[in-house]
């Protein structure tokens, strides 16, 4: 079989299925799964499918959503490390709102003991995961229960975060781009990180570079509204000056094997200064030159050294601002 006819098989059984898998199609059409991807790709270029974690799905189903083991399992790594560059955006003795994301749930896992702060959330495993923090004050926002992301929607989660303000939102979407901003498949879980987005002085969003110019059914703002991106570094350069052209702040975190170069803003572009703009724009020398010590070494550093240097960098330009 030419790759052609391969490639329109493989098209009517994502239609005809809703979604296909490479190994299933490696099997049945006795070839290698290198071999699927690369005819997935040309579909994807094509526009006629959309590339998801492990297959496919047929373009237009914009409703398609993982579920949460599939997602917990998705870019795991990169996950891990947006979640650590992010501990250095915790306000101190302040108020946080967690979104429900897997991303946002390794950041509520990574908070240390000695953190004092006051969290709000409508996810259950982040709630789970924070209960027994012993300086968290932890407010659990209710709601109907969505079985596929264990978070609480509708009117009274959307009641509660009216009634609140807090510090800063940590907010997850499954996809983000500058023309599209910021979208999810549901249209109750829109509503309520609409909801959260208001109720925050600051939005910082978690999300991987894979989600980058995806496009969801429900739109909950424009990435204008977020403060800050933290991705990896899986998103390019000329993406991110566009983010920043509209007033986000992006940091991009390198990812395992590179040096700090690779995961700063496009500014210059290390964790170094990162953390050192960060605290000179508070106006503090001190703290600047902390950040600037600290981001510095790692960027002689590979991998999560890397990473640690943006974090104490953004947390001593954090210290700053308190």
């Amino acid at each position: 079989m030419y790759a052609p006819e391969r490639q329109q098989e493989i098209l009517r059984l994502a239609r005809d299925g809703g979604r296909v898998d490479v190994v299933s199609l490696a099997e049945e059409f006795q070839v290698t799964a290198e071999t699927i991807r690369r005819d997935l790709k040309a579909l994807d270029r094509a526009g006629l499918v959309q590339r998801v974690h492990g297959g496919a799905i047929p373009a237009g189903r914009l409703d398609f959503e993982p579920d949460l083991a599939e997602r917990e399992s998705t870019a795991a790594d990169e996950k891990d490390r947006i979640a650590q560059a992010a501990l250095a955006e915790l306000p101190i003795d302040g108020t946080v709102v967690l979104d429900a994301g897997t991303t946002v749930a390794r950041l509520a896992a990574a908070i240390p003991l000695e953190a004092t702060l006051t969290a709000v959330t409508h996810s259950l495993p982040i709630a789970a995961r924070l209960a027994d923090h012993p300086g968290i004050q932890l407010h659990l926002v209710g709601g109907r229960v969505r079985h596929r992301t264990r978070a609480a929607v509708d009117a009274w989660a959307l009641r509660a975060y009216g009634e609140i303000r807090a510090d800063v939102l940590f907010v997850a979407a499954n996809g983000f781009s500058p023309a599209r901003g910021l979208t999810t498949p549901d249209l109750a879980e829109a509503a309520v990180k609409r909801a959260a987005m208001a109720a925050a002085r600051r939005v910082v969003l978690l999300a991987d570079s894979s989600k980058c110019g995806q496009e969801h059914f429900a739109r909950f703002g424009a990435l204008s509204d977020v403060d800050l991106l933290i991705t990896d570094s899986g998103l390019s350069a000329e993406d991110a000056l566009a983010i920043e052209r509209d007033g986000t702040e992006v940091l991009r975190v390198p990812g395992a094997g590179a040096g700090a170069g690779a995961g700063g803003g496009t500014g210059g572009g290390t964790a170094a200064s990162a953390g050192n703009a960060t605290a000179a724009s508070a106006g503090n020398a001190t703290a600047a030159s902390a950040g600037d010590a600290m981001g510095g070494t790692a960027g002689n550093a590979p991998g999560q050294a890397a990473v640690n240097g943006s974090v104490a960098g953004r947390g001593a330009g954090r210290k700053a601002r308190a």
